[in-house]
């Protein structure tokens, strides 16, 4: 009888040599656009319940168990419902729907803030200041002799949040994203408030150049490039209106800079960093993911002058009538 074991050796090392020779997986590579760039379109969303800043400094941006992460978003969740089940008490909805916290490299994140390290903004103490001078005047009424004295998304003019405004933060309502790309421009379409920022890319030999530093826009003046995979966007020229942004705030003079590289189908890794020395100790950094989306992006029908502005400003008269 003849032996097995050769013939068993033999297909073992078939086997192994075409483990051995066949193509290791590289790392992801985006599908092009027929005009050749690393292809973002699509629809995103910024939806969770990571924050820009951590609660608490002492929390870790990572766990080191899946048991701390668990418990870390269990805590976040019901703190999120119990929020969802005051005022007119619809509870979660398809307005509010039940949010985890995001993850990145497969790890749950406790902030946005990558750097400093505690998570934490790293205002100048004026800066930090006037920052809770215009949140506290905001939710007790004192902006509202005029409609000119409410803040930007109180007027419909831009997204509150941060939502479109570079750096882009995750709203807790409306965190659908649009994004699309010619050959030299990409559009970047916030469902809240409706907001689209233009990145300008230039042509070849004539790359786009910012404005002078008196022409102040809204969400800034975004120019952009391509890093490989990366598309890298330097914004600069603030609005002075648009510094105040609920969940922080930055001078008209910040520059930000953000990177978008497509990681997976599903997937676009967005980092950021703000240099702002008016207003911050030190430049910081962070990262966040935006995932596919299947939509829709619902209508957001905000605009100045609706009838929200009259009654903020009737109720602040009526308790200026009361004192």
């Amino acid at each position: 009888m003849t032996s097995r074991v050769p013939i068993a050796a033999a297909v073992a090392a078939l086997v192994l040599a075409g483990v051995a020779g066949s193509p290791q997986a590289g790392p992801y590579r985006a599908p092009r656009t027929a005009f050749g760039q690393p292809d973002l379109q699509g629809l995103w969303t910024a939806a969770s319940l990571t924050e820009l800043e951590r609660d608490s400094a002492k929390d870790p941006l990572t766990f080191a168990t899946l048991a701390q992460e668990t418990a870390f978003e269990a805590a976040a969740m019901a703190a999120n419902a119990k929020g969802e089940a005051g005022g007119l008490g619809q509870g979660v909805s398809e307005w509010h729907p039940v949010y985890r916290m995001a993850r990145l490299d497969g790890k749950l994140r406790t902030s946005w803030i990558t750097s400093p390290a505690n998570g934490q903004l790293p205002y100048r103490p004026e800066a930090l200041k006037r920052f809770n001078a215009i949140g506290a005047a905001a939710r007790g009424g004192a902006l509202a002799a005029n409609p000119e004295d409410r803040t930007p998304a109180d007027r419909c003019l831009v997204g509150g949040l941060g939502s479109a405004n570079p750096p882009m933060v995750n709203p807790p309502v409306a965190a659908g994203k649009q994004i699309i790309q010619t050959p030299t421009e990409v559009a970047i379409l916030s469902e809240m408030n409706h907001d689209v920022r233009i990145v300008r890319l230039g042509t070849p030999g004539h790359p786009a150049q910012h404005p002078p530093q008196n022409v102040r826009v809204w969400m800034g003046d975004s120019i952009g490039h391509w890093q490989g995979e990366t598309l890298v966007v330097e914004t600069t020229n603030f609005h002075p209106q648009e510094g105040w942004r609920g969940y922080y705030m930055v001078s008209p003079d910040a520059r930000v800079t953000e990177r978008f590289t497509r990681t997976a189908g599903n997937e676009i890794r967005y980092a950021f960093e703000v240099d702002d020395p008016a207003a911050f100790t030190e430049v910081w950094r962070g990262e966040m993911p935006l995932l596919a989306d299947p939509g829709p992006i619902f209508e957001f029908a905000c605009h100045e002058g609706n009838y929200s502005m009259p009654l903020m400003l009737s109720v602040a008269r009526a308790a200026d009538a009361a004192k």
